[in-house]
């Protein structure tokens, strides 16, 4: 049996024997086809890019992702000759416990529930601002005019606390930076980690401010003080982390807004169940599709041995429609009993900025679906998607009832 022609459909041989999570057919196809590998060969090995495995079973994304001590992240989170945003070392992503965890905790102390709930006001605001940008025209472009800016909008100003003045201009380059396809995203992620840069040297030289900057700036790292490169690298990682990955989970929704009304409107009249609907959205359109695990010594996984320094890539996306874990996985059910959903990953490198992620998406569409009545897709929009470790639209242009903005 022959393989997918670049482009054409996906075949068996190809699902077996080559899977590419870069291919555009992939993509394009992404749901269906992880269904086939669940149902084919739930781990397989592919030829491309020098060789890798791909786990897409939800046991054994969960084994893979818990066991640090087997399947490493210091040792490769990418698959082989697929180049990643920065080759600089960023915690605590790129180390494994016990010093991730260290690490780890101080971040976490920064994104509990307790420390973003003054956040949720002004971020209410700003949503309500970006609405009140597009609502009296009756149309937009959701990706650019809202599920884009948001997040880095938000993070910038309330997590890292960054000049005022600063917002739009650095949110830029971040937005831009988080776009696998954009002409100019290099340029933008240099000009991203410049920002930073210059932004955690000024830092230094102020007065703490008892957030999340100052607990990177006084981390210690084996007995030493974290670098400047170091510091530069972990802010970057926290900015990144969540804003196309917030993006692509709203763009997402609006998706099935769009094709599924009932949704929406059940939302507007009952706001007590955006929560559950969050988690639902998160389940089946988490944007956090993937990411990578290298062996540290042989293993098995699913009957397969993987050997010491091959890379598995672990498909949370595919986990989070396994039939073996969820009943009918591809519906969106508010009545769900279980929800063990592994969109924010799993095991030690879980994401840390999960509750603010949460709380992004619940203001935002409960803004949304009470402001917006009657979106639909443009007609004849060209909905494509990137898709590589995040998953996101590239356009969603919708069409809504012009409405009013908020009063001033």
């Amino acid at each position: 049996m022959e393989s997918a022609e670049p482009g054409g459909p996906i075949t068996d041989d190809w699902i077996e024997h080559h899977f590419d999570h870069l291919a555009p057919e992939f993509a394009r196809d992404f749901h269906p086809t992880l269904a086939r590998v669940r149902a084919r060969c739930p781990v397989a090995r592919s030829d491309r890019h020098g060789g890798f495995w791909v786990a897409g079973r939800y046991a054994d994304v969960l084994d893979i992702a818990q066991d640090w001590r087997t399947f490493s992240s210091e040792l490769g989170i990418t698959v082989p000759h697929v180049p990643s945003a920065s080759s600089m070392k960023i915690f605590p992503v790129t180390i494994d416990p016990p010093l991730q965890r260290t690490f780890k905790r101080l971040v976490n102390a920064h994104f509990t529930p307790a420390k973003i709930a003054p956040w949720e006001e002004p971020t209410r605001a700003l949503v309500n601002r970006l609405i009140d940008g597009f609502i009296e025209r009756g149309e937009c472009d959701f990706m650019d005019d809202f599920a884009r800016p948001f997040p880095g909008l938000a993070f910038f100003d309330l997590a890292l606390h960054a000049p005022a003045e600063d917002l739009e201009e650095v949110n830029g380059y971040a937005t831009k930076a988080s776009l696998p396809q954009a002409a100019d995203r290099m340029e933008s992620l240099r000009a991203l980690a410049g920002w930073i840069g210059e932004f955690v040297e000024r830092r230094r030289a102020e007065g703490p401010r008892g957030d999340v900057v100052d607990a990177v700036l006084g981390a210690g790292i084996e007995g030493r003080p974290i670098t400047h490169a170091e510091a530069v690298g972990t802010v970057q990682l926290l900015v990144m982390g969540g804003l196309d990955t917030t993006a692509g989970v709203l763009g997402a929704a609006m998706l099935r807004f769009c094709e599924h009304p009932e949704i929406p409107a059940l939302l507007r009249d009952r706001p007590d169940l955006v929560p559950a609907a969050v988690e639902e959205l998160l389940r089946l359109d988490g944007s956090f599709v993937c990411i990578g695990r290298t062996a540290r010594h042989d293993a098995r996984i699913g009957g397969h041995r993987i050997g010491a320094g091959e890379q598995v890539l672990i498909y949370w996306a595919s986990a989070n429609r396994d039939e073996a874990e969820f009943a009918n996985p591809d519906a969106f059910d508010l009545d769900r009993p279980s929800n063990r959903h592994v969109a924010f990953g799993a095991g030690p490198h879980r994401c840390v900025g999960s509750n603010l992620a949460r709380m992004n998406l619940r203001v935002a569409l409960d803004a949304l679906v009470r402001r917006l009545d009657g979106v639909a897709l443009r007609p004849g929009a060209d909905i494509g998607f990137h898709s590589t470790f995040n998953r996101a639209p590239l356009s969603v242009p919708i069409t809504f009832a012009p409405g009013k903005r908020t009063e001033r």
